[in-house]
């Protein structure tokens, strides 16, 4: 059963590749196999599937359909390009200013609110928007891990080792993983001037486009509350985010019906729903669970603490470097859960503190996602966004980017995490 499930995630990653204008029914194909082989149980379809994370999209695109239509995003634009000397510089800010949102909310939530805003920048200077979007993603997956709710992974750890939102700044007497992240963010700079070292075309923008509606904007800003003070409730459901984000999604259609006694706004805020992004996402999570069920995940990490041994800073570097590839590969999700407890139990018997492994494991976990466009929930969204805009992103145009920002990020994190914590 394990020969089976590789062999059919294999084929489906040379598939994707390949051919990667089929890539939702590849992944929903190889998880119909999943099923019908029994590599996953039926009865455990719905409990495998990510609810949140597809609850929070689908809500969180409605909202942004809206926003996009009351021209928000242009007049963002506007001011950016304002404060920009060219191109390049643009890029820069809007990978900032999507990394610093991230830190705070869920990566996905963050793509689909800032990249309209970069679409609305490169619509503007007539320019091809792939790389400043596929920027935008990337950097708001390097974020996600800087404090307790800016990824699933960051809540996973949080609650599995009893850490409270300040300890990812000071915990135990030393700084947090908060500064490993946003070192390796600053680092990404010059990262950045050298993949768009060419775009220095000037850009001025001394007009403002006029806002139709402010609804949208402030609806988007309470989902950021929202996600926030939730984070810190107790004992909330799995799908808190999700919810949140449909529960505000609804009240804005039924806002926007009333003001404009329209349903035309209602039917396009449906019609834009990404389906294929949500199909893609679907079919993932049922081909990992499928994976971690007959033990493929257990196995990959059982093998890099093995090949660690004793040696702590060996057992470092191969859970970061290992994470960044398998989560290249593979949601991080799955993964963090099976490899925490694995952790604890190595560093128990070693009598050591776990943290130094934790944050290593939650660094390379959360940046290798970056690797692939298909590594990361923000990242599917980034690529089926360019995708309605008629730009289709291959593997190669990914990995041109996102390679050089994980591994410039994460070299920088895990010496940081090192130096400070070993």
């Amino acid at each position: 059963m394990q020969i089976l499930a590789l062999v059919l995630f294999i084929l489906m990653y040379v598939l994707m590749i390949t051919l990667p204008k089929w890539r939702p029914f590849y992944a929903l194909g190889v998880a119909v196999i999943f099923l019908i082989s029994g590599i996953l149980p039926i009865g455990s379809l719905l409990s495998t599937i990510n609810w949140n994370v597809l609850m929070m999209i689908s809500g969180t695109m409605i909202i942004v359909y809206y926003f996009i239509e009351s021209r928000m995003p242009n007049r963002l634009a506007d001011m950016l390009l304002g404060a920009s000397k060219n191109v390049m510089w643009v890029t820069i800010y809007m990978s900032l200013f999507s990394g610093l949102i991230s830190a705070f909310i869920d990566n996905v939530a963050t793509v689909l609110m800032v990249a309209p805003v970069g679409l609305a920048i490169c619509k503007k200077l007539k320019i091809n928007p792939v790389g400043m979007i596929l920027s935008i993603a990337v950097s708001s997956n390097l974020q996600g891990a800087a404090t307790l709710v800016g990824d699933t992974t960051s809540i996973m750890l949080g609650d599995y080792a009893n850490m409270n939102f300040m300890n990812f700044f000071w915990m135990l007497g030393k700084p947090g993983i908060f500064f490993a992240v946003e070192l390796g963010a600053l680092a990404t700079v010059p990262v950045m001037m050298v993949l768009f070292r060419k775009d220095k075309e000037p850009v001025n923008s001394t007009e403002r486009t006029p806002v139709s509606n402010y609804v949208p904007t402030v609806m988007l800003l309470l989902m950021v509350v929202a996600l926030i003070i939730a984070s810190f409730i107790p004992n909330t459901p799995a799908t808190i985010n999700g919810i949140i984000c449909c529960v505000l999604a609804v009240v804005t259609v039924v806002i926007e019906h009333v003001r404009t006694k329209k349903t035309d706004g209602m039917i396009g805020a449906l019609k834009d729903l990404d389906i294929e992004t949500l199909g893609l996402l679907t079919g993932l999570f049922v081909v990992i669970g499928g994976l971690t069920n007959v033990g493929i995940i257990d196995q990959f990490a059982n093998g890099i603490v093995k090949v660690g041994g004793n040696n702590i800073f060996l057992l470092y570097t191969i859970v970061v470097w290992g994470s960044v590839v398998i989560s290249a590969f593979v949601d991080n999700i799955p993964y963090v859960a099976t490899m925490l407890p694995v952790l604890t139990a190595v560093t128990a018997a070693m009598g050591i503190e776990p943290y130094l492994l934790y944050f290593g494991l939650l660094t390379g976990a959360t940046l290798g996602g970056n690797i692939t466009p298909i590594g990361a929930s923000a990242n599917i969204a980034a690529v089926g966004m360019l995708r309605k805009e008629g730009y289709e992103v291959s593997f190669k145009d990914f990995m041109r980017i996102g390679i050089p920002y994980t591994l410039t990020a994460v070299l920088v994190g895990y010496l940081y995490l090192w130096i400070v914590w070993a």
